[in-house]
């Protein structure tokens, strides 16, 4: 077959396509509107979404979002933009005979699913490659990005062969780019007290109903830690952002950073492991508000270890998580 062509979709949940309490209200009405990400019956959950929180969320979000946008817009997109442009270019140097196409589409917001997806079939992707950029698999991330994929793709005449990445929590190329990624920064700066993994949080009635995000977490903490040969006493693995009043995977990072700030730990670094490129929830909630928590408690240095983003390790590592499900496919 001499028309094989490559399509590669990297998925992300998405950002405002601007710091304002317009764009962010548009932005969550979709986000939260999505029964993977609340789980109430949506007679229930809709009005309380239209009737209370749309109303009072994104003018406070909107600030937030406006203390991490720079010059180059929101991290999230810019380096989900920067990342995807690397790895197109790492792949074509590792297959410099393939045809292949990299896009990049967001569960909510733009550039969407859809838009991604038909810039690759207007491409002639023949076989597509599905990567949602989220390490640890989880039914509110990875499960809503694949289940939008199929949504679209259902509707079109000549549906292309795929091959779903739901995960790579466990991926030896993940967790040596990771290392990579803190040993770079500990050669800038000290290696601190103790070193915090804090992850996204979500629902424990999730977990209990099968999903296996907190198992895949904690076996990515243990994976990491084992590389840089930390011992028990030097680190812990947290959970972070809460919504809504149910409780969610503990420990609660916050409640920690507070904890350890009255401790007086001297000095601690956290690192967002299942964030693949930063953004809000890590350099606002992490960066910014967690130096807060755990100073105005009482500790000390405080370093926020930034995301793979788009480093040389972590496009080498995508590259490679890639080309596995390119080699098993069935292609002169």
């Amino acid at each position: 077959m001499t028309d094989f062509n490559l399509g590669i979709l990297l998925a992300n949940t998405g950002t405002p396509d601007a710091p304002t309490p317009k764009a962010v209200r548009r932005f969550l009405a979709q986000f939260l509107a999505d029964p993977r990400i609340i789980e109430i019956p949506r007679w229930k959950w809709l009005p309380i979404l239209h009737g209370i929180i749309l109303n009072t969320r994104p003018r406070k979000s909107a600030k937030l979002y406006e203390n991490i946008w720079d010059e180059r817009g929101s991290p999230l997109l810019y380096h989900m933009q920067d990342l995807a442009e690397n790895l197109q270019a790492e792949l074509h140097a590792r297959l410099p005979e393939a045809s292949l196409n990299l896009a990049i589409g967001m569960g909510y917001g733009t550039p969407s699913i859809r838009e991604a997806l038909h810039e690759l079939k207007e491409k002639g992707a023949t076989h597509l490659i599905i990567l949602p950029l989220f390490p640890q698999y989880s039914s509110t991330t990875s499960g809503s990005i694949i289940e939008s994929i199929f949504a679209e793709i259902k509707k079109w005449r000549w549906i292309p062969s795929m091959q779903v990445i739901s995960d790579y929590h466990d991926h030896p190329a993940y967790i040596s780019a990771m290392a990579k990624n803190v040993r770079v920064f500990w050669a800038k700066s000290p290696k601190p007290e103790k070193l915090m993994l804090s992850f996204h949080g979500i629902p424990k009635e999730y977990v209990e109903k099968g999903d296996p995000y907190e198992k895949q977490c904690l076996r990515t903490a243990e994976l990491l830690i084992e590389k840089l040969a930390l011992g028990e006493d030097e680190w812990l693995a947290t959970f972070q952002s809460r919504f809504g009043r149910s409780e969610w995977l503990k420990p609660y990072t916050d409640k920690v950073l507070e904890k350890l700030g009255a401790e007086k730990l001297t000095s601690l670094d956290v690192l967002s492991p299942g964030f693949a490129v930063d953004c809000l929830e890590t350099v606002g909630e992490i960066g910014d508000e967690g130096r807060e928590q755990f100073q105005n408690a009482g500790g000390g240095i405080y370093n926020y270890i930034p995301a793979l983003n788009a480093t040389n390790a972590h496009v080498e590592a995508l590259a490679e998580i890639i080309l596995e499900r390119y080699a098993s496919n069935s292609h002169p």
